[in-house]
């Protein structure tokens, strides 16, 4: 499976049986999974959503947002337990203008999921722990 580094963003080949073993990007050395999501930005958005083949689940956000505030714990705790599976990441629609228009945001939060550049699917609003696992579970392709 071809996981981009959460680091430097280069993309990094590993076999399915090896993802909980703890890798290493072969660039940075550093780990390839963080227990937490990742900051995406606009330098490391494509190499993530796009290039990689791990699953990713996008939480588009502001920092003046009660619901995405009362929602970051969840998905903070999410990202613990997903990793390796999926990776989960989150995008500052303030900071990330541009990205988020792209996206045509205009709620939030809004979780994306997208896998090697598809979006699978997306749904506006904070929920609880098990919805959100219960939508993910209808919408990730078996593994």
């Amino acid at each position: 499976m071809l996981i981009a580094c959460p680091h430097c963003s280069a993309l990094n080949r590993v076999p399915d049986e090896r993802l909980t073993q703890g890798p290493k990007c072969g660039g940075c050395k550093q780990s390839l999974f963080l227990g937490r999501p990742l900051e995406l930005t606009e330098a490391n958005f494509a190499a993530h959503a796009n290039r990689s083949e791990l699953p990713l689940l996008v939480d588009f956000w502001a920092p003046w947002c009660g619901p995405c505030r009362q929602f970051a714990p969840i998905f903070e705790q999410c990202a613990a337990e997903m990793e390796p599976g999926l990776r989960l990441g989150k995008l500052n629609t303030e900071s990330q203008q541009a990205l988020a228009a792209r996206f045509g945001i205009r709620s939030i939060p809004t979780l994306m999921l997208f896998q090697q550049g598809q979006l699978l699917a997306s749904q506006a609003g904070a929920m609880p722990k098990q919805a959100l696992q219960q939508w993910l579970k209808q919408h990730l392709p078996a593994a």
